[in-house]
């Protein structure tokens, strides 16, 4: 028995290398080219992923993340506030559960993507439509 639980055990190596983050984490960026330029921040706490062929997987505790970039085709901009979220995709399907708030918008040759307080829609090469944080969308092409 004790073997056994010595295999089901993880250490904080193993998570890590699985794509998680005991604790809080603070990311910020700022890029720009020829093409592109925009900024990106998120904080939080807790983070794990897991990614395998076209399959993905994400489970996140309380963050924040903001960002804002411009193409020569295309302006977004967006803010989001989570309490709890999950999500998984498997090739052109992706699924978010969440309870949390998500603003902003984006414009371009790819589509329209609107959302306020955590409710909208997608349409163009994603399609898909949010609900108070939690979200179904199909890629097209």
């Amino acid at each position: 028995v004790n073997d056994y639980i010595r295999f089901l055990r993880v250490d904080s190596d193993m998570l890590t290398a699985l794509g998680a983050r005991n604790g809080p984490y603070a990311n910020a960026r700022g890029y720009h080219d020829d093409e592109k330029a925009g900024v990106y921040a998120d904080v939080g706490v807790g983070k794990a992923s897991a990614k395998w062929s076209v399959f993905d997987a994400e489970a996140k505790g309380p963050n924040a993340a903001a960002g804002a970039e411009i193409t020569r085709t295309s302006a977004q901009a967006m803010a989001k506030a989570e309490l709890v979220g999950a999500s998984a995709s498997a090739g052109p399907l992706k699924a978010e559960v969440g309870l949390g708030v998500n603003t902003g918008v984006s414009i371009g040759s790819s589509g329209v993507e609107t959302k306020v307080l955590g409710t909208g829609v997608s349409i163009g090469r994603e399609v898909g439509v949010s609900l108070l944080g939690s979200e179904i969308k199909f890629k097209l092409w």
